[in-house]
Formats: C-alpha cells, structure tokens, sequence
C-alpha cells in the first residue's frame, strides 16, 4: 500500500534543525510523462544548495531509492538535474520503489561533498515522508564511486543503526579518484605527442596534467574539432587522410579506448581536469606518467622517448584518494552491475573494488553481475528491474542472490519493458592493469 503525503508534514520538515533542513520549502512537482500514472513529484532545496528531487509511485512497496547521479557536471546544478536522472531511471518507480536524488551542492569534483548531498536528499525524505521499510542506494558512473562513498562515510545515524539497506552500483567509477583517471592522464600526453594541436604550436604551453589552463576560453565543442581535425574520428574511416588514420590508430590503441569514446575523454581530461587538479586539488597533480612504458603504437620507441612525462605530487594523490577512493569496508549487502564494453568506466575496474572489498574482508557482502553491452549511462531496462528485486530477497532472507534466479527475475520483466537481458554468468573481468599501464606513485 502507498503511504499518503500530507503538506503539513512537508512543511514541518523545513523548519527542522540540522544540515538536511531544506533551504526552499518542498514544492509539489508536475511528475515526467515517463513515470507511472498516479506518481507524486516533490522537489526542493536543501541547506547547502543543493537540488533534489522525490517521486512515489501510487502503489508505493515502501522501499526508498536514493540515486547518486554520474559526472560530475561542469555546470552550476539546478533543479532540472535530478528530474532528468528520475527519467533516466523512471524504472525504479515503475517498479513500485519510491526515489530520491540530488543535483549535488556544486559543479565539478568532489566526491566527500556528493555524498553529503546524496545522504542530504535520503534525510530529507525521511523527515517529510517518515522512515522507509527500507533504503536503498543507487550510484550510476561517478555516482557509483558516490554512492560507495556514502555508504562508508554515511552508513548510520547519530543512534547508531544504519541508513540504508543495501547498495546498488551501476556502470560505476569503482576505482576512486587515484585509480580511475590515470588512463586520461596517459591519453592527454600521448593525443599530445601524435597531434600536438593542444596546446597548438602558435599557444603557450602548459602542464598537461591540469587540463586547460584556468583563462582558457577552450570549451568542449573547441577540443572536439581539434580532436577531429588531428584523428578524422568523426569521418568514415575512408574519408580520413592517412595521417589522421595513422593518428587515431596509435591513439586508441595505445590508451586502450574505443574510437567513439576518444572526444568524451579528452574532453574530461581537459576541462575537468582543469576543475579537478586547478579548483579541486588548487593546482596539486595527482597524476603521474614517469616510467610507464606505453606500446601498440606504430614505433614504440619514439613514441616512449618523445612523450611528455610528469610526476605526481605525493599531496595531491593523497588529497584526491581522501577524497574518493573508495576504503572496501561494506556494511550492507552490496550488488554492482557493469557492461562489460563500457567504454567510459572501464569493466575492469570491477577488479579493483573488488580487490580493495577482499582485502577489507568484506567479499561475503559484495555481488557483482556482468553484461553484454557496450553501453554506459543505461544498460537494458529488465535488467534494473531484476537487481533490485535481487537486493530486496538478499535483504531480507540474508542470503547473496542466486545468479541463475537474477537472470529468470529479468526474463520475467522481459515483457513490460521490451528489452532484452544480456547477464553474462561466467564472465569474469580482467585485472585494472591489464587496461591501465601501472605505474609508481608517490
């Protein structure tokens, strides 16, 4: 049965005390097209500024799911963020589940202050709708290195019991700050090396660990026509000239990324890496490239001796891994589902969480569930029906789901959602290093 929302208690919630009080009173909200008839929409502000947004099926099973969204966005937030996340994964209340999610208080880096703002919506929703039967949390991409990082710094209450049940983490940055971006360090320096048009010849050069330099006017569409004027990715591969065909194929193939994501990582490693080394870690570098020995090029060794090499700042990487990296220690059942061709967040680094929750002991809570796809902002829709139903009988039977039993619970969504299931049981992801040249750090 759904609970009834009174305004009154709405209300109420914004005139109490603490970090979770709402700056902006909770405002009745149209509710997107997409989500089921009868949903109610409430959206507000919270104390730090941050936006969120809550929806509650008609039919509402009283579990709660609060979503740590990806990015992070170079944009000032505003309260159309969550709304498009809520869209994105309009399954969750189609399912019955209530949802939560933050804009997050800022633009650009910081995981600490997202899962402050990530636990801010959870507490929010508590007080105005009162407690769950229970919460679960959801982090998709970067969110899913959030949402890790909430469920460790956020994991329970002032009275000790725990804020939420189980954690759910799709497609998710699982590697932490110091794990996951070394790769983009390693495009920036070797895109540097073959096409050497950022900086172009005729601008100042700079460190290219910090992304563009803080007065750049450069903006994404700028980087993308360098990229394409250097690689011809955007062209048929019979259109581009031999140089650009000879550009591309070193590129990719030394970094180890597909062509169709070449522009979005250079794009991150120049923008938000400005934010992230500039803003975020004021002017600290966490990255380092000194010894890594690149090869697939077409002449690995002129390419090994004429490459830009830079050392990280032990302060730096200790600063960003404080920030983000994720300890391993679980205090709930937690189940991570990941494409196995992403190719944003890289499926390998599945390993490495996986690696950081054994070495804490804690691998008897921790599921991890592979597929087919090549995508990464959603995977196929059964699918997130089939986890999360997974998350509420490992909950509350105490036992770790069987895979066999997920891969059924997807079959049998098959028919509301129109999409097929693509679980690969006996797949098991490479070591991080096998996709990401290891280095030394500081």
């Amino acid at each position: 049965m759904s609970k009834p929302i009174h305004i009154a208690a709405l209300l109420l919630a914004c005139a109490l005390p603490g970090a979770a009080q709402a700056a902006t009173q909770p405002a009745i909200k149209p509710c997107p097209s997409e989500l089921p008839e009868g949903a109610r929409c409430h959206a507000g502000q919270d104390a730090r500024g941050a936006y969120w947004w809550t929806a509650i099926p008609r039919d509402w099973n009283g579990v709660l799911v609060v979503h740590s969204h990806g990015g992070p966005s170079l944009k000032s937030p505003s309260d159309d963020d969550s709304r498009a996340d809520l869209v994105r994964f309009a399954v969750v209340v189609k399912e019955g589940y209530a949802w939560t999610g933050s804009s997050y208080r800022h633009a650009g880096y910081g995981v600490r202050d997202a899962a402050e703002d990530t636990d801010s919506a959870r507490e929010i929703f508590w007080r105005s709708f009162g407690k769950p039967r229970r919460t679960l949390l959801h982090g998709q991409s970067w969110g899913g290195n959030v949402a890790a990082r909430t469920a460790e710094l956020h994991a329970r209450g002032a009275d000790g019991t725990l804020n939420y049940d189980g954690v759910i983490l799709t497609n998710g940055v699982m590697g932490g700050g110091s794990q996951s971006y070394d790769f983009r360090a390693d495009l920036r320096a070797v895109y540097q090396y073959y096409c050497n048009n950022l900086p172009a010849a005729t601008e100042a050069p700079y460190p290219l660990w910090h992304g563009l330099p803080a007065a750049s006017t450069i903006d994404n569409a700028e980087v993308e026509r360098r990229v394409n004027a250097c690689t011809g990715v955007d062209l048929a591969p019979e259109k581009r000239s031999a140089q650009q065909n000879e550009a591309l194929r070193n590129i990719t193939s030394v970094v180890r990324i597909p062509e169709r994501s070449l522009v979005s990582h250079m794009t991150w490693a120049s923008g938000m890496f400005r934010d992230l080394t500039q803003r975020f870690l004021k002017g600290k570098n966490p990255f380092g490239n000194v010894g890594v020995k690149y090869s697939g090029s077409s002449d690995d060794a002129a390419l090994n001796k004429g490459v830009a090499r830079f050392a990280a700042d032990a302060q730096g990487l200790a600063e960003l891994a404080y920030d983000s990296d994720i300890g391993g220690k679980l205090h709930v059942p937690t189940l991570s589902i990941h494409a196995i061709g992403d190719p944003t967040a890289f499926v390998e680094l599945e390993s490495a969480f996986a690696e950081r929750v054994k070495s804490a002991g804690s691998q008897a809570l921790l599921m991890q569930i592979f597929t087919d796809e090549n995508e990464h902002r959603k995977l196929a829709t059964p699918q997130y029906a089939a986890i999360f139903s997974a998350m509420l009988n490992w909950i509350d039977q105490g036992k770790r789901p069987d895979l066999r039993a997920v891969m059924q619970a997807c079959e049998k969504a098959f028919p509301r959602y129109g999409e097929v299931c693509m679980i690969k049981p006996d797949y098991v992801p490479p070591p991080l290093h096998s996709r990401v040249y290891p280095r030394a750090k500081p």
